[in-house]
């Protein structure tokens, strides 16, 4: 036999394919799920108008079927839509080319079904060279219940959507009321701001009206003083004379507080049987009624005329009592006015002539301590000599 009739040895098995498969290499059931989940439909009706060359007038179903069977065969159709989903999904097929064997391309289909990024990573791994036909059947299993989810949550979303819509009439309807109490409430506003504005320029206006009334009478005073002659000499004789009353008064109080005073030095002197008592009887003896003896208790007055000083000592000392005096924070330390109280056996206080801080001193320790306390209205010996006998001591 001649060598060209002897048989060789069998053919070993061709390496698998390097080259990207095209769309009408794919079995029939792969063009179903790609075209419908890879080509949106408005995309689809444009491409199958500009390969017929006319306006396309069936349906999106019937479109989609068309469609469909064309990827069977390599025909403008399909070589068209080949094209049109390289450059749709261009960086998936980039992303896939990386992957050197069946394990790693399906390992990349899986990872974009858990990102939720399923067109582009369909496409890239159906036509890659390395893409088995069991494979194939499994993307095509996981695509179909992709959808089926996909749609669960389409009419979830169209509930949501519906009840959105129906939400967004009742915020519109409720928007609208607003509005309209708004527009109500800024017709009051406007009215009410007009009528303050009107307010307002009437009170400028009578503003003006008295201002222009103080003017005229101020000229009109101005023209009367100048009319009457001496009229400054007689306001300063006026006021001399108010100042001169003043004094008067002064002068009677203080005459009828020496006559009280007067009184009560010769109602003491009786006390004490002195011969200038005017024949009066001597004094009772300590112990009986209407008569005060002190018997050496210390007597403090905090306040009270410089010019009594002497006549308070010798008041107290003439019923026995010693007398210590403290002018109330005028000249003497008001810091030393309760080491002066607490040395004291009873406090009298001239409310008339002290300082308010050791007015407050006296009455605070004498409330905190209980020590006795006599306030005086008038600075006067008599004075002094009733807050002795209202004291009792």
């Amino acid at each position: 036999m001649c060598d060209k009739h002897q048989q060789g040895p069998a053919p070993q098995a061709s390496a698998q394919p390097s080259r990207r498969r095209k769309l009408w290499d794919l079995s029939s059931a792969c063009h179903c799920p790609l075209v419908g989940v890879g080509m949106p439909l408005a995309a689809l009706r444009k491409l199958v108008g500009k390969v017929t060359g006319g306006a396309v007038i069936a349906g999106d179903y019937d479109i989609h079927v068309g469609v469909v069977t064309e990827c069977g065969a390599r025909n403008r159709l399909s070589e068209a839509l080949q094209k049109e989903l390289d450059r749709r999904y261009a960086a998936a097929v980039r992303q896939f080319r990386a992957a050197r064997d069946t394990e790693q391309v399906a390992a990349q289909w899986h990872a974009a079904v858990a990102k939720g990024d399923v067109a582009g990573a369909f496409w890239a791994a159906l036509t890659h060279a390395r893409c088995t036909q069991e494979l194939e059947e499994q993307m095509c299993r996981d695509l179909h219940m992709i959808q089926h989810q996909a749609g669960a949550c389409v009419r979830a979303d169209l509930a949501r959507f519906h009840a959105t819509i129906e939400e967004n009439l009742q915020l519109t309807r409720e928007t609208a009321r607003l509005q309209q109490r708004h527009a109500a409430l800024q017709q009051e506003w406007q009215a009410e701001r007009d009528r303050h504005s009107a307010q307002l320029m009437q009170m400028r206006a009578q503003l003006v009206g008295r201002d222009s009334l103080a003017d005229s009478l101020r000229h009109e005073l101005e023209q009367l003083r100048a009319s009457i002659p001496g009229l400054p000499s007689r306001d300063r004789l006026a006021q001399r004379l108010a100042l001169a009353d003043e004094r008067e008064r002064a002068l009677r109080l203080q005459i009828q507080e020496l006559k009280q005073e007067l009184q009560h030095e010769q109602a003491r002197a009786a006390l004490a049987g002195r011969p200038d008592a005017g024949g009066l009887p001597p004094p009772e003896p300590a112990g009986q009624a209407g008569v005060i003896w002190l018997s050496q208790r210390s007597v403090l007055c905090v306040g009270g005329r410089s010019g009594n000083v002497a006549s308070y000592r010798a008041l107290v000392e003439q019923v026995g009592g010693q007398f210590a005096h403290h002018d109330g924070g005028l000249e003497d330390n008001v810091a030393r006015l309760e080491a002066s109280m607490a040395a004291a056996d009873l406090v009298i206080c001239q409310t008339g002539c002290i300082s308010h801080s050791a007015y407050w001193r006296v009455k605070d320790y004498c409330k905190r301590t209980g020590k006795r306390c006599v306030f005086v209205d008038n600075p006067s010996v008599s004075s002094l000599a009733r807050g002795l006998e209202e004291a009792g001591i």
